[in-house]
């Protein structure tokens, strides 16, 4: 990677994985002040590097490669059968984009955590969190919104870049959970990605061996990084 990215990369300590039991997890942080621009880090994320809040950061694991970037070629996509019933079901809700945060986000986001996410890091909810993990001064985002008449019920977080778009985070509102907001949300990020005429949408993190995040590969044709190689997903 040294070869393709002369840049300056810090190494965090160790610390238990957020996904996988017993395992440790462990970062390479990009310290280069170039690097955080939308043109810099979309060279990254063909990396497999991702954002947090201002940080630029990617696995760097002692004893485990289960984290595998993962993006869906968004100009060949076409959702599946069991994707467009989920599309039906929302057929009549508003989608809109800000590319400014709305005072209606928080209590969303903070409802969500709450309510859907208690057993997690990110429990309890607060508002330097919401701030410091999806918020960043050098980034062009779009708040992907999801209304349900004059309710806002499903926001997704997403990166703007030259040719691609990057998946930061959906939150939801759980009342309308039976709907597959999740699903749905990253189906809203792919249609902007092709109104926008972009290559790719970048969906994170793949990790097999965890239930909360081996459900990227649904989304067809996409792209995962092995060996700092792009293959296909079958």
């Amino acid at each position: 990677m040294a070869q393709h990215l002369p840049i300056k990369i810090g190494l965090s300590q160790r610390f238990p994985c957020s996904y996988l039991d017993e395992q440790e997890e462990q970062l390479l942080v990009i310290l280069d002040p170039l690097c955080y621009t939308p043109q810099g880090f979309e060279a990254l994320l063909q990396h497999g590097f991702r954002r947090s809040g201002e940080q630029i950061y990617r696995p760097h694991c002692p004893s485990c490669t289960a984290c595998e970037s993962v993006r869906i070629l968004a100009s060949e996509f076409t959702p599946s059968r069991s994707q467009k019933r989920k599309l039906n079901k929302v057929r009549e809700f508003a989608v809109h984009v800000s590319h400014f945060e709305r005072p209606e986000y928080y209590p969303l986001y903070e409802r969500y955590i709450n309510e859907r996410h208690s057993d997690g890091s990110m429990y309890p909810a607060e508002r330097s969190q919401f701030e410091s993990f999806l918020l960043c001064k050098w980034m062009n985002i779009a708040f992907i919104e999801l209304w349900h008449q004059e309710r806002l019920i499903g926001v997704a977080v997403t990166d703007v870049m030259p040719n691609s778009l990057s998946a930061i985070y959906t939150f939801f509102d759980p009342d309308y959970e039976a709907l597959s907001l999740g699903s749905v949300m990253i189906l809203k990020q792919i249609e902007h990605a092709q109104k926008l005429a972009k290559d790719f949408v970048y969906l994170g993190y793949q990790i097999d061996d965890c239930r909360k995040m081996r459900y990227k590969l649904q989304y067809r044709p996409a792209q995962r990084l092995r060996a700092d190689a792009w293959i296909a997903v079958e």
